[in-house]
Protein backbone atom coordinates (compact mmCIF):
# COMPACT_ATOMS: atom_id res chain seq x y z
CA UNK A 1 0.00 0.00 0.00
CA UNK A 2 1.42 3.02 -0.92
CA UNK A 3 2.48 6.02 1.49
CA UNK A 4 0.26 9.11 1.61
CA UNK A 5 3.39 11.63 1.44
CA UNK A 6 2.17 14.56 3.68
CA UNK A 7 3.74 16.95 1.60
CA UNK A 8 1.96 16.28 -1.64
CA UNK A 9 -0.66 18.57 -1.11
CA UNK A 10 2.29 21.03 -1.55
CA UNK A 11 4.40 20.47 -4.04
CA UNK A 12 1.26 19.12 -6.27
CA UNK A 13 1.27 22.02 -9.46
CA UNK A 14 -2.39 23.42 -9.55
CA UNK A 15 -3.60 24.48 -12.88
CA UNK A 16 -2.32 28.22 -12.83
CA UNK A 17 0.84 26.66 -11.99
CA UNK A 18 0.99 24.76 -15.32
CA UNK A 19 -0.69 27.39 -17.45
CA UNK A 20 2.20 30.11 -16.15
CA UNK A 21 5.15 26.83 -17.06
CA UNK A 22 3.48 26.60 -20.50
CA UNK A 23 3.65 30.35 -20.80
CA UNK A 24 7.00 30.36 -19.82
CA UNK A 25 8.32 27.39 -22.07
CA UNK A 26 6.37 29.30 -25.41
CA UNK A 27 7.89 32.38 -24.51
CA UNK A 28 11.48 31.06 -23.93
CA UNK A 29 11.08 29.25 -27.07
CA UNK A 30 9.27 32.05 -29.02
CA UNK A 31 12.92 33.93 -28.09
CA UNK A 32 14.71 31.09 -28.52
CA UNK A 33 14.20 30.98 -32.27
CA UNK A 34 14.29 34.73 -32.90
CA UNK A 35 17.66 34.65 -31.18
CA UNK A 36 18.78 31.63 -33.33
CA UNK A 37 17.33 33.95 -36.53
CA UNK A 38 19.12 36.92 -35.59
CA UNK A 39 22.00 34.86 -34.90
CA UNK A 40 21.61 33.50 -38.63
CA UNK A 41 21.18 37.10 -39.87
CA UNK A 42 24.32 38.37 -37.92
CA UNK A 43 26.45 35.18 -39.70
CA UNK A 44 25.07 36.35 -43.32
CA UNK A 45 26.39 39.75 -42.10
CA UNK A 46 29.59 38.52 -41.29
CA UNK A 47 29.97 36.61 -43.83
CA UNK A 48 29.40 39.56 -46.44
CA UNK A 49 31.65 41.68 -45.25
CA UNK A 50 34.53 38.74 -46.33
CA UNK A 51 32.48 37.60 -49.40
CA UNK A 52 35.00 38.18 -51.26
CA UNK A 53 38.09 37.52 -49.73
CA UNK A 54 39.91 34.29 -51.33
CA UNK A 55 37.52 33.26 -53.44
CA UNK A 56 38.11 32.98 -57.67
CA UNK A 57 37.67 35.39 -59.59
CA UNK A 58 36.15 35.42 -63.01
CA UNK A 59 36.32 37.44 -65.95
CA UNK A 60 32.48 38.08 -67.53
CA UNK A 61 31.40 39.70 -70.30
CA UNK A 62 28.86 42.80 -68.56
CA UNK A 63 25.92 41.97 -71.42
CA UNK A 64 25.29 38.93 -69.16
CA UNK A 65 24.74 41.19 -66.01
CA UNK A 66 21.37 42.78 -64.43
CA UNK A 67 21.54 44.75 -61.63
CA UNK A 68 20.14 44.05 -58.60
CA UNK A 69 16.39 43.26 -58.03
CA UNK A 70 16.13 46.10 -55.48
CA UNK A 71 18.24 49.32 -56.35
CA UNK A 72 19.87 51.59 -53.35
CA UNK A 73 20.90 54.50 -55.44
CA UNK A 74 18.98 57.41 -57.20
CA UNK A 75 20.29 58.20 -60.11
CA UNK A 76 23.99 58.54 -60.23
CA UNK A 77 26.92 61.09 -59.54
CA UNK A 78 28.17 61.53 -63.20
CA UNK A 79 31.31 63.26 -62.05
CA UNK A 80 32.09 60.41 -59.99
CA UNK A 81 31.37 57.51 -62.03
CA UNK A 82 33.59 59.08 -64.92
CA UNK A 83 36.62 59.67 -62.45
CA UNK A 84 36.03 55.89 -61.79
CA UNK A 85 35.61 54.69 -65.13
CA UNK A 86 38.99 56.52 -65.94
CA UNK A 87 40.66 55.18 -63.27
CA UNK A 88 39.63 51.69 -64.38
CA UNK A 89 40.46 52.42 -67.94
CA UNK A 90 43.77 53.72 -67.18
CA UNK A 91 44.70 51.33 -64.59
CA UNK A 92 41.98 48.28 -64.97
CA UNK A 93 39.19 47.37 -62.59
CA UNK A 94 41.30 46.91 -59.50
CA UNK A 95 38.00 45.63 -56.85
CA UNK A 96 36.03 42.73 -58.33
CA UNK A 97 32.01 43.07 -58.31
CA UNK A 98 29.68 40.31 -56.36
CA UNK A 99 27.21 38.38 -58.87
CA UNK A 100 24.60 35.98 -58.10
CA UNK A 101 23.76 33.64 -60.76
CA UNK A 102 20.01 34.61 -62.47
CA UNK A 103 17.41 33.31 -60.59
CA UNK A 104 14.94 33.60 -63.03
CA UNK A 105 17.22 33.49 -66.45
CA UNK A 106 19.94 30.79 -67.18
CA UNK A 107 23.37 31.89 -68.24
CA UNK A 108 22.87 35.14 -66.82
CA UNK A 109 24.12 36.85 -63.54
CA UNK A 110 22.30 39.40 -61.33
CA UNK A 111 24.67 42.04 -59.81
CA UNK A 112 24.53 42.12 -56.04
CA UNK A 113 26.84 44.97 -55.61
CA UNK A 114 29.15 46.65 -58.34
CA UNK A 115 26.81 48.14 -60.49
CA UNK A 116 29.44 51.34 -61.25
CA UNK A 117 31.97 49.33 -62.05
CA UNK A 118 30.11 46.72 -64.19
CA UNK A 119 28.72 49.99 -66.14
CA UNK A 120 32.10 51.26 -66.43
CA UNK A 121 33.00 47.65 -68.30
CA UNK A 122 30.27 47.84 -70.38
CA UNK A 123 31.11 50.90 -71.54
CA UNK A 124 34.81 50.63 -72.16
CA UNK A 125 34.20 47.07 -74.22
CA UNK A 126 36.15 45.22 -71.44
CA UNK A 127 34.90 42.16 -69.62
CA UNK A 128 34.04 42.65 -65.86
CA UNK A 129 35.97 41.14 -62.78
CA UNK A 130 33.55 39.34 -60.30
CA UNK A 131 33.02 36.48 -57.70
CA UNK A 132 30.06 34.29 -58.25
CA UNK A 133 27.97 33.34 -55.92
CA UNK A 134 24.93 31.38 -54.94
CA UNK A 135 22.99 33.64 -53.07
CA UNK A 136 19.37 33.66 -51.77
CA UNK A 137 17.19 36.86 -51.71
CA UNK A 138 18.03 37.39 -48.30
CA UNK A 139 21.95 36.78 -48.27
CA UNK A 140 21.91 39.12 -51.57
CA UNK A 141 20.28 42.15 -49.88
CA UNK A 142 22.13 42.03 -47.14
CA UNK A 143 25.61 41.71 -48.86
CA UNK A 144 24.58 44.81 -50.93
CA UNK A 145 23.53 46.81 -47.84
CA UNK A 146 26.49 45.97 -46.08
CA UNK A 147 28.75 46.63 -48.67
CA UNK A 148 27.31 50.22 -49.52
CA UNK A 149 27.51 50.69 -45.75
CA UNK A 150 30.77 50.13 -44.86
CA UNK A 151 31.70 52.58 -48.14
CA UNK A 152 29.88 55.16 -46.48
CA UNK A 153 28.24 55.49 -50.34
CA UNK A 154 24.90 56.13 -49.69
CA UNK A 155 23.06 59.08 -48.99
CA UNK A 156 20.24 59.59 -45.93
CA UNK A 157 17.18 59.06 -48.29
CA UNK A 158 18.96 56.48 -50.60
CA UNK A 159 19.16 54.22 -47.25
CA UNK A 160 15.45 55.32 -46.40
CA UNK A 161 14.34 54.08 -49.94
CA UNK A 162 16.35 51.19 -50.16
CA UNK A 163 14.70 50.07 -46.50
CA UNK A 164 11.57 51.11 -48.10
CA UNK A 165 12.30 49.10 -51.10
CA UNK A 166 13.41 45.89 -49.09
CA UNK A 167 10.24 45.69 -47.06
CA UNK A 168 7.48 46.08 -49.69
CA UNK A 169 9.90 42.95 -51.48
CA UNK A 170 9.00 40.93 -48.52
CA UNK A 171 12.41 41.61 -46.39
CA UNK A 172 11.42 41.68 -42.51
CA UNK A 173 12.61 44.22 -40.36
CA UNK A 174 15.61 42.49 -38.90
CA UNK A 175 16.95 42.10 -42.41
CA UNK A 176 16.65 45.67 -43.49
CA UNK A 177 18.56 46.24 -40.10
CA UNK A 178 21.06 44.02 -40.61
CA UNK A 179 21.45 45.14 -44.53
CA UNK A 180 21.87 48.71 -43.41
CA UNK A 181 23.64 48.45 -40.07
CA UNK A 182 20.96 50.07 -38.39
CA UNK A 183 18.71 50.10 -35.03
CA UNK A 184 14.59 49.91 -34.69
CA UNK A 185 14.31 53.63 -33.97
CA UNK A 186 16.61 54.71 -36.84
CA UNK A 187 14.82 51.89 -39.61
CA UNK A 188 11.10 53.66 -38.00
CA UNK A 189 12.22 57.14 -38.92
CA UNK A 190 13.61 56.06 -42.37
CA UNK A 191 10.49 54.67 -43.12
CA UNK A 192 8.79 57.13 -42.09
CA UNK A 193 10.34 59.59 -44.57
CA UNK A 194 10.63 57.47 -46.88
CA UNK A 195 6.39 56.94 -46.70
CA UNK A 196 5.36 60.51 -46.16
CA UNK A 197 6.91 62.66 -48.45
CA UNK A 198 5.46 62.56 -52.12
CA UNK A 199 7.08 60.18 -54.32
CA UNK A 200 7.68 62.93 -57.52
CA UNK A 201 9.06 65.34 -54.29
CA UNK A 202 11.52 62.60 -53.35
CA UNK A 203 12.56 61.92 -57.32
CA UNK A 204 13.02 65.34 -58.07
CA UNK A 205 15.10 66.17 -54.72
CA UNK A 206 17.44 62.94 -55.72
CA UNK A 207 20.38 61.65 -53.89
CA UNK A 208 20.82 65.03 -51.82
CA UNK A 209 24.49 64.53 -50.88
CA UNK A 210 25.09 65.95 -47.63
CA UNK A 211 21.45 66.35 -46.48
CA UNK A 212 21.06 64.18 -42.71
CA UNK A 213 18.50 62.84 -41.26
CA UNK A 214 17.30 66.20 -39.16
CA UNK A 215 16.55 68.49 -42.76
CA UNK A 216 14.10 65.10 -44.43
CA UNK A 217 12.50 64.60 -41.12
CA UNK A 218 11.81 68.43 -40.93
CA UNK A 219 10.70 67.96 -44.75
CA UNK A 220 8.38 65.21 -43.83
CA UNK A 221 6.59 67.09 -40.74
CA UNK A 222 5.68 70.16 -42.91
CA UNK A 223 4.23 68.12 -45.99
CA UNK A 224 2.02 66.03 -43.70
CA UNK A 225 0.09 69.31 -43.76
CA UNK A 226 -2.13 68.79 -46.86
CA UNK A 227 -1.86 71.77 -48.36
CA UNK A 228 1.87 71.65 -47.92
CA UNK A 229 1.96 68.66 -49.40
CA UNK A 230 0.55 70.09 -52.18
CA UNK A 231 2.86 73.30 -52.19
CA UNK A 232 6.12 70.91 -52.02
CA UNK A 233 4.59 69.16 -55.63
CA UNK A 234 4.08 73.06 -57.14
CA UNK A 235 7.51 74.00 -55.63
CA UNK A 236 9.88 71.50 -58.02
CA UNK A 237 7.88 72.96 -60.60
CA UNK A 238 9.94 76.14 -60.20
CA UNK A 239 12.35 78.13 -61.56
CA UNK A 240 13.71 78.41 -58.36
CA UNK A 241 14.10 74.71 -57.41
CA UNK A 242 14.85 73.70 -60.32
CA UNK A 243 17.88 76.18 -60.58
CA UNK A 244 19.12 74.97 -57.39
CA UNK A 245 22.10 72.27 -56.81
CA UNK A 246 20.97 69.07 -55.42
CA UNK A 247 22.27 69.71 -52.14
CA UNK A 248 20.02 72.86 -52.20
CA UNK A 249 16.71 71.69 -53.14
CA UNK A 250 15.99 70.56 -50.09
CA UNK A 251 16.37 73.64 -48.39
CA UNK A 252 14.31 75.56 -51.39
CA UNK A 253 11.48 73.35 -50.58
CA UNK A 254 12.34 74.30 -46.51
CA UNK A 255 12.03 77.80 -47.46
CA UNK A 256 8.97 77.48 -49.54
CA UNK A 257 7.16 75.73 -46.93
CA UNK A 258 8.02 77.55 -43.91
CA UNK A 259 6.98 80.91 -45.63
CA UNK A 260 3.47 81.52 -44.44
CA UNK A 261 1.26 83.34 -47.44
CA UNK A 262 -1.23 85.11 -47.05
CA UNK A 263 -4.60 84.70 -48.40
CA UNK A 264 -4.96 87.32 -51.14
CA UNK A 265 -8.16 89.63 -50.49
CA UNK A 266 -10.75 88.73 -53.23
CA UNK A 267 -10.87 91.50 -55.78
CA UNK A 268 -14.22 93.67 -55.67
CA UNK A 269 -16.31 92.37 -58.49
CA UNK A 270 -16.99 96.18 -61.15
CA UNK A 271 -20.04 97.78 -61.19
CA UNK A 272 -21.74 98.24 -64.67
CA UNK A 273 -24.53 101.07 -65.25
CA UNK A 274 -26.00 101.44 -68.63
CA UNK A 275 -27.99 104.69 -69.36
CA UNK A 276 -29.60 106.87 -72.27
CA UNK A 277 -29.34 110.88 -72.35
CA UNK A 278 -30.51 113.38 -74.97
CA UNK A 279 -34.14 111.69 -75.10
CA UNK A 280 -31.97 108.29 -76.06
CA UNK A 281 -29.68 109.85 -78.68
CA UNK A 282 -26.08 109.10 -76.62
CA UNK A 283 -26.35 105.58 -74.92
CA UNK A 284 -24.01 105.66 -71.92
CA UNK A 285 -21.91 102.75 -70.28
CA UNK A 286 -19.93 102.85 -67.17
CA UNK A 287 -17.43 100.43 -65.55
CA UNK A 288 -16.31 101.36 -62.12
CA UNK A 289 -13.44 98.83 -61.07
CA UNK A 290 -11.46 100.25 -57.33
CA UNK A 291 -9.59 103.54 -58.89
CA UNK A 292 -10.07 102.66 -62.37
CA UNK A 293 -13.41 103.95 -63.82
CA UNK A 294 -14.42 103.31 -67.83
CA UNK A 295 -16.78 105.63 -69.78
CA UNK A 296 -18.13 104.13 -73.26
CA UNK A 297 -20.59 106.24 -75.68
CA UNK A 298 -22.50 104.99 -78.31
CA UNK A 299 -24.13 107.25 -80.89
CA UNK A 300 -23.21 108.56 -84.37
CA UNK A 301 -21.42 111.61 -82.80
CA UNK A 302 -19.79 109.77 -80.13
CA UNK A 303 -16.25 110.40 -81.20
CA UNK A 304 -17.14 113.97 -81.35
CA UNK A 305 -19.05 114.31 -78.30
CA UNK A 306 -16.10 112.18 -76.65
CA UNK A 307 -13.04 114.59 -77.66
CA UNK A 308 -15.58 117.61 -76.52
CA UNK A 309 -15.71 115.83 -72.82
CA UNK A 310 -11.89 114.97 -73.10
CA UNK A 311 -11.76 118.71 -73.92
CA UNK A 312 -13.58 120.07 -70.78
CA UNK A 313 -12.49 117.69 -68.57
CA UNK A 314 -9.93 119.95 -66.92
CA UNK A 315 -13.11 122.55 -65.72
CA UNK A 316 -15.02 119.55 -64.63
CA UNK A 317 -12.99 118.61 -62.07
CA UNK A 318 -12.13 121.81 -61.08
CA UNK A 319 -16.09 121.62 -60.45
CA UNK A 320 -15.99 118.54 -58.83
CA UNK A 321 -13.35 119.63 -56.27
CA UNK A 322 -15.35 122.91 -55.57
CA UNK A 323 -18.63 120.76 -54.99
CA UNK A 324 -16.06 117.99 -52.86
CA UNK A 325 -15.10 121.19 -50.77
CA UNK A 326 -18.89 122.23 -50.21
CA UNK A 327 -19.96 118.82 -49.00
CA UNK A 328 -16.89 118.72 -46.46
CA UNK A 329 -17.93 122.26 -45.06
CA UNK A 330 -21.43 121.39 -44.92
Amino acid sequence: MARNHSLAKFVQPTAEDQQRTTEARAEYTRRGASRSMMQSLDELAETSIRMLEGETVVALDPELLEGSFVADRIGDDQEDYVLLREAIRQSGQSTPILVRPHPDAEGRYMIVFGHRRARAARELHIPVRAVVKQLADIAHVIAQGQENTARADLTFIEKSLFARKLVANGMSKDVVKIALTIDDTLLSRMLSVAETIPEPVLEAVGAAKGVGRDRWEELKKLVQVPANAGRALECISSDLFRGASEQDRVNVLLGELKTVKKPKKPSASPSFRQFDVAAKSVAVTTKSAGKTFTLALTSKDASKFGEYLSDQLEELYQRFQRDEQTKAGD
